[in-house]
């Protein structure tokens, strides 16, 4: 009898029937053998914690917890249905699943984001190549007109010309001078020659040809900007301008160079469209994904961002130019038999949607990796048209096209050489009508150039707008001058606004320089890009005597002094 009363002690409520006394050292043992406290007793009308656990929203019974167990009861089966029963909740790392979301809404916003920035980007440059053939031969003539007919005016100036009408000049001539220097180069015997190579020569041909355009281009603009600086900065002495004479060979031989390196570039692009089993231009296709493996798995910041973003610019409009010259030389060897241009339009077309697709999925897996958001874009194509709004100021310190060239790495003087004399030695122009039929075409193209002109300058003031930036647009900043204090030289600047707001709203932008007198203090005018888009960096420090606002800020570079070839961090891209 002692034995039923000790089963049924065991049995009794509260006990739970899974652990027993031990006598020895009067602890209760668990169902694996541990010694552990034993929870608090339950309130009146509460079960224990013991005797209610949750499983998915139900509860054990009470009468299945009544009944006593042993070792034996831990089956596979037990197991098995804690698995299958088993629950969790989502909520309890909210921060974490909202992040992964909208990494994903990211990813789906960026095809979008990034064209957008791609097609503003490209009519930009498309402006600034336009430049070239229209605008500039103009403003050249106009300049000739000017020297010529400066003795019947007088000398009112110093200057014989104004700086700007120094640098179309430069421009212009040296556009002449490596156009006839081009004539020289047998485009047909580039051809056979390369043409005789193996696929894989071809192939290490065309990948040293790109790293060595971007090596030229680099040093290229750094070479066109000291000519024009050399040419117009004032001078004391006249032996002084003998100075521009070096410069000025070493920006034709600099432009006649890269108009070589171009042409192979478009050769080798010919060869591989006219091959036969197409097996150069799949290599060729595949470099643009080797491109993926080189850039995605890196750090990359906003700034790094916003140069190869500019890289892409550039890189896709080059291959535009490049796919028209391979059309036209391919067009004239069949003597432009239309049937022939749709055999060409397939691999055209593949051409161009393998770029864009490697640059969709290397910027998608850039900003996922290096947690960006899509929104950077809406700023970046803000700062590029910053610099178009802010170059028909008229306190503007470079051209438009320069400011494209210095941006984007895009040098329009080059390819504009290059396809000036591939069009003249495919299209023979012979008669009246074939004259007339020029003329139409370049009034056509004056067309296309102010009617982009006009649309981009619009859609850039908008974006500005959206940007909140117009305030540094109306007041610039000056830099103060050595000695001099930066209160006073701002109460002797007269304020020059390059956008004007009339009462209706409407936006009217100047672009005529403003000549600043010699017996005044020189003031420099600083890019209202250095304070645009500006990422906080840290402390700033005061550079006046009376605690004026200038400021200067020395961790990191402003976003829009950024250009192609700048170096953020350990890496040009």
């Amino acid at each position: 009898m002692a034995g039923v009363a000790d089963a049924a002690a065991a049995a009794a409520p509260g006990t739970g029937g899974e652990g027993r006394q031990d006598s020895s050292r009067g602890e209760p043992k668990t169902l694996w053998g541990s010694s552990e406290p034993r929870p608090p007793p339950a309130g009146p009308g509460q079960p224990s914690p013991q005797q209610r656990t949750e499983t998915l929203g139900f509860y054990e019974s009470d009468r299945g917890r009544k009944k006593k167990r042993s070792l034996s009861d831990l089956s596979l089966l037990r197991f098995i249905s804690a698995e299958l029963t088993r629950g969790y909740f989502l909520e309890h790392n909210e921060a974490k699943y909202t992040e992964r979301r909208e990494r994903v809404y990211t990813c789906m916003r960026i095809p979008k984001e990034l064209e957008k920035l791609m097609f503003f980007g490209i009519f930009l440059c498309l402006d600034a190549f336009l430049y070239v053939f229209t605008l500039l031969p103009l403003r050249v003539f106009l300049a000739m007109f000017r020297f010529i007919t400066l003795p019947c005016y007088g000398l009112r100036d110093r200057r014989l010309l104004q700086p700007a009408q120094v640098c179309d000049m430069l421009k212009g001539v040296i556009l002449v001078i490596c156009y006839f220097m081009m004539h020289y180069v047998d485009y047909s015997m580039m051809y056979h020659l390369i043409r005789g190579q193996s696929v894989i020569k071809l192939y290490i041909i065309y990948n040293m040809l790109e790293v060595a355009d971007r090596l030229i281009s680099s040093f290229g603009q750094d070479i066109l900007d000291a000519l024009y600086w050399t040419a117009t900065e004032p001078k004391e002495r006249k032996r002084a301008h003998i100075g521009v004479i070096p410069h000025f060979f070493m920006a034709v031989f600099y432009v006649f160079l890269h108009a070589i390196l171009i042409m192979v570039q478009a050769t080798t692009l010919n060869v591989a469209f006219n091959s036969h089993n197409k097996s150069l231009l799949t290599i060729m296709m595949s470099n643009n994904f080797v491109e993926i493996k080189g850039s995605v798995f890196k750090k990359f910041e906003k700034n790094n961002l916003f140069q190869m973003s500019n890289s892409d610019i550039k890189e896709r409009f080059t291959n535009y130019v490049l796919l028209l010259i391979v059309c036209l030389r391919n067009m004239e060897q069949f003597s432009w038999n239309p049937d022939h241009f749709w055999v060409l339009f397939p691999d055209v077309c593949m051409v161009v949607a393998s770029e864009i697709a490697v640059d969709i999925v290397k910027h998608a897996f850039i900003t996922k990796f290096n947690d960006i958001t899509a929104d950077v874009y809406s700023e970046y194509r803000a700062s590029l048209a910053f610099d178009l709004v802010s170059s028909r100021q008229k306190n503007a310190y470079t051209d438009y096209s320069d400011s494209v060239s210095r941006r984007m790495g895009f040098i329009p003087l080059p390819l504009a050489v290059l396809l000036i004399r591939v069009v003249t030695s495919s299209i023979k122009v012979q008669g009246v009508l074939a004259y007339v039929c020029v003329v139409l075409f370049y009034c056509g193209l004056i067309s296309l150039k102010v009617l982009n002109s006009i649309v981009l300058l619009g859609k850039s003031c908008q974006y500005v707008k959206e940007a909140k930036m117009e305030e540094k647009l109306f007041n610039p900043v000056l830099t103060a001058t050595p000695g001099k204090p930066a209160g006073k030289q701002q109460g002797t600047f007269k304020s020059t606004q390059g956008i004007s707001t009339d009462e209706n709203g409407s936006t009217s932008v100047t672009n005529q320089p403003v000549h600043q007198k010699e017996n005044m203090p020189s003031l420099l005018v600083t890019s209202n890009s250095d304070q645009f888009l500006t990422t906080p960096d840290g402390e700033e420090k005061d550079i006046s005597q009376d605690s004026s606002e200038l400021k200067h800020r020395s961790a990191k570079k402003d976003l829009l002094e950024i250009d192609r070839f700048t170096i953020c961090g350990n890496r040009i891209d």
